[in-house]
């Protein structure tokens, strides 16, 4: 069978912790051929702890070792080294959100025609067990047609306090660049990811910008805040079904709502998290929960595993790009509503 040869592209908390372990899972499949990060010295010490051949000096040398990267980089950089492994014949998993604004994700897609490779992003909530459940059901008609979608993705109190997740440069905002883009995929992707016609948010970063703020998750300076701790937003597609978003780091609740995924449709409904189906029949109104679902517990080697088998042909991509850019094209559409204190029609 065909290697496919990864590299990986930073070697944070995100490679550490997420892919490089699971590609390593797949050594029938994969060989870890290289790593790259600026900080040269902490990329050589995770590949001698992890039995890795190559710390490349430049991205543009690990493109030479590879088939494949992956991208686990600070936002700002994910366009561009997009590009330029794209365009030296590699694959691309980049992890989420796509990139800073729309434009770039059009430039990512249009490498990827060019150069005919595959490009992913790592919207890993669409491999989850209750995901694929609540897609099986959608699809087989169990709800009918979707009409109303309410998406919360909220943490009491939990700014990261560690790497660059404050800063707007380099990641181009918060709590929905960094969170809530994963619940908005995985609702749009759960139904069918229609075109949105008007959307409307407003962003806050009040909290995280008053002194001696209480936060669960490490310290962070409140004078350097630089992006969003809480967002809602309303998206109304040209089908007639609409999306109720609501994210945050840092919201005064009562309790976390880490995930929650609520679908309403004309014959019935669900939630995602617990996979539950809500619908009425014979005069009465049922609630229904399943006792097991097929499905990995872990997202990540589902994910690792499809980027894979895409790449050497044998499977369907389950992120499609295009998909990718609309989550990316609604975030901009929400920082821009926001921006400008009115709805934005796309």
């Amino acid at each position: 069978m065909t290697i496919l040869k990864v590299g990986i592209i930073g070697v944070g908390g995100i490679a550490q912790n997420r892919h490089i372990p699971t590609f390593l899972k797949l050594a029938d499949k994969v060989s870890i051929c290289a790593l790259y990060d600026t900080d040269f010295e902490k990329a050589r010490q995770v590949a001698a702890e992890l039995d890795i051949p190559q710390v490349a000096q430049t991205h543009a040398e690990l493109f030479e070792f590879a088939d494949a990267v992956v991208i686990c980089t600070p936002n700002k950089f994910h366009s561009e080294l997009a590009i330029e492994a794209l365009n030296a014949g590699c694959h691309v998993l980049c992890e989420k959100p796509m990139a800073l604004s729309a434009e770039e994700g059009k430039e990512m897609i249009a490498a990827s025609v060019r150069a005919g490779k595959i490009l992913s992003i790592a919207y890993h909530y669409r491999f989850m067990k209750e995901a694929i459940a609540a897609k099986k059901v959608i699809n087989e008609g169990e709800i009918g047609t979707p009409l109303v979608i309410r998406v919360q993705a909220l943490r009491r109190r939990k700014v990261p306090g560690w790497g660059v997740f404050i800063n707007k440069e380099l990641q181009g905002g918060g709590s929905l660049m960094d969170y809530g883009c994963h619940l908005l995929d995985l609702a749009l992707w759960l139904i069918g990811n229609p075109k949105p016609a008007e959307i409307s948010g407003t962003t806050y970063d009040v909290l995280s910008r008053i002194p001696g703020q209480v936060n669960q998750w490490g310290s962070f300076d409140h004078q350097t805040f630089g992006v969003d701790d809480h967002v809602s937003g309303y998206i109304r597609f040209q089908n007639g079904a609409s999306l109720l978003l609501e994210t945050s780091w840092s919201s005064n609740i009562k309790e976390d709502v880490v995930e929650n995924v609520s679908i309403s449709g004309d014959k019935g409904g669900l939630e995602v998290f617990p996979f539950s189906l809500n619908y009425a029949k014979h005069g009465m109104l049922f609630n229904s929960s399943a006792e097991w679902l097929p499905g990995a517990d872990d997202p990540s080697l589902p994910q690792a595993e499809n980027f894979v088998l895409s790449c050497l042909g044998t499977a369907e991509q389950v992120v499609k790009a295009e998909e990718a850019l609309q989550v990316t094209q609604i975030i901009e559409a929400i920082y821009e509503s926001s921006s400008k204190g009115c709805s934005v029609r796309i």
